[in-house]
């Protein structure tokens, strides 16, 4: 996560926000109060739609009589569109999570709610923030030391075939694999070309495996049998 969070004030006005996230190259900022404490979450997303941009939303007369609760609407658009401090515009109910929270549901949680950011909140103060970019960032340095180390040929061998055995899509085949120097030669038979790859990737993730030949033989199921 990064730790150096970049907060704002719900008293911080519309252009600070789009000042602080233009220098600082980001694309939201955690609002909190005068102790810390996580109100709600501002993004660029909330700056869009600007009356003095000429961008905000402009209804219809006929969609604004035939539209329930129209009149709604249009007062919380307005708001968003007009509004000047960033205890208008926030997002109040903000997606968070811990500090010792694994990386897979942090992953899950930007997936399942189609958000950028996670804010890592203890005690009640944000404490740091995960974003997509991080993420990334973190699977490609967890790649390099993949890549770096150094594992035998038996071990390797031993681990694809052990990836074999404990995927359900992989139990009832016939696999097999060679390994010699890194190189990973893989054998068998199976019921699918989606088979095919899914045996090539699982012999992909296991450390040590520079390179994959895939001999493995798509024979389909025949009917009756």
């Amino acid at each position: 996560m990064v730790m150096n969070v970049i907060t704002v004030s719900p008293e911080a006005s519309v252009r600070e926000v789009a000042n602080i996230l233009l220098s600082n190259r980001i694309s939201a900022l955690p609002v909190v109060n005068e102790r810390g404490a996580l109100l709600g979450i501002i993004s660029e997303g909330d700056l869009t739609r600007r009356a003095e941009q000429d961008t905000d939303y402009r209804r219809s007369w006929w969609l604004q009589v035939f539209t329930a609760k129209s009149k709604e609407a249009l007062a919380k658009g307005y708001v968003k569109s007009h509004a000047r401090k960033v205890k208008d515009l926030m997002t109040r109910a903000v997606i968070t999570a811990g500090p010792t929270t694994p990386l897979r549901k942090i992953a899950a949680l930007l997936e399942k709610n189609r958000i950028k950011r996670v804010p890592i909140v203890a005690k009640g103060k944000v404490v740091g923030i995960v974003s997509r970019a991080n993420l990334i960032q973190a699977l490609a340095s967890l790649r390099k030391e993949i890549e770096s180390s150094t594992t035998s040929d038996s071990m390797i061998r031993k681990r694809i075939m052990g990836q074999f055995k404990s995927e359900q899509w992989s139990r009832r085949s016939i696999l097999n694999a060679t390994v010699q120097d890194g190189k990973v030669k893989l054998w068998g038979i199976v019921a699918s070309e989606a088979e095919k790859e899914a045996a090539r990737v699982a012999a992909e993730l296991v450390a040590g495996v520079r390179a994959v030949e895939n001999n493995v033989i798509v024979q389909p199921a025949i009917a009756g049998h």
